[in-house]
């Protein structure tokens, strides 16, 4: 699973579609936390994380979306810059 970015602890992953499943989205992991948020709504659609990761999480992918999403169509894999 490609890392797409990492940033305070935080690592964003997205699969390859082949073994993926519809809605398009990401997944997080902090410590012994992990989530997936879908690309279109930013909502957590499995998994939890402490609030503040969250928030952070969620600020980050609303800066890339539309980067996110059309990795994830194009499974065109590369970094994308931490939250700062």
């Amino acid at each position: 699973m490609p890392e797409i970015s990492r940033f305070y602890g935080i690592i964003i992953r997205m699969y390859l579609i082949d073994s993926e499943h519809p809605p398009r989205h990401i997944h997080v992991k902090y410590g012994e936390y992990e989530a997936i948020f879908e690309l279109a709504n930013l909502n957590i659609i499995e998994g939890s994380l402490p609030k503040t990761c969250r928030k952070m999480v969620r600020e980050w992918a609303e800066i890339h979306q539309s980067e996110l999403i059309e990795m994830w169509d194009t499974q065109n894999f590369h970094s994308i810059s931490p939250l700062e």
